[in-house]
């Protein structure tokens, strides 16, 4: 019974890593995007990390834990009790990098996330019960967006002139704009960056829009 009580005392792998990912998710970040901010390989704490190829554990260094703290401005008081802290408070969602997101199999036909390659985070708003998360890469979308951002999307929020929007045509190909027009005909958009061009999409070749809610900057 006592070495059955000591083993339960001791630390797991899981339980690090899962600190870890609390962690992103408190700041409002995945897990790579923690890990920049850290001035940490993007892949430090990526899934694919922890385990080595052979199968064994691979464990976030002491010096990645404090550096990924002084990132997201906790403490390790903080992170011990994130340790203990399985359990999350519901208000994930589905996350995945915007240059994966273009792949054919990564949405239904409603835009909701479908497929593999999927992971979760928290962002501090997530009303939505269909919002999902796409986690920017390299400048293309800069200025309006930087590499390691997060933008969350919100399929289930009315889309109105203005608004920042994810569209996804029937060809495949992804976008974030601004929308100008909507009509039962067409549907105009505006650039983000003003030296890009607009764009104006008929309504048969959109696959789906939704609104960006909130953005990790």
């Amino acid at each position: 019974m006592v070495r059955q009580a000591k083993a339960q005392r001791m630390l797991t792998h899981d339980q690090i890593w899962g600190a870890l990912d609390r962690l992103a998710e408190r700041a409002g970040l995945s897990p790579s995007g923690l890990a920049k901010r850290a001035g940490l390989d993007p892949t430090t704490f990526n899934k694919s990390k922890r385990v080595t190829a052979d199968g064994r554990e691979r464990w976030p260094s002491t010096e990645s834990i404090a550096k990924a703290l002084g990132a997201a401005g906790s403490s390790i008081e903080t992170f011990v009790k994130l340790i203990g802290d399985g359990g999350g408070d519901g208000r994930s969602v589905p996350l995945i990098g915007f240059a994966q997101a273009v792949n054919i199999d990564q949405f239904n036909e409603l835009g909701m996330p479908t497929g593999k390659g999927w992971t979760r985070m928290a962002p501090p708003a997530a009303e939505d019960n269909h919002a999902f998360a796409l986690e920017i890469s390299g400048d293309a979308l800069a200025p309006a967006y930087r590499d390691g951002d997060v933008i969350l999307v919100s399929p289930g929020m009315p889309v109105r002139r203005g608004d920042r929007v994810v569209v996804k045509t029937k060809a495949g190909e992804l976008m974030v704009k601004a929308l100008k027009r909507r009509t039962a005909k067409v549907l105009e958009l505006a650039a983000l960056d003003p030296a890009q061009a607009d764009r104006t999409l008929a309504a048969t070749d959109v696959a789906w829009i939704a609104r960006i809610a909130w953005a990790s900057q």
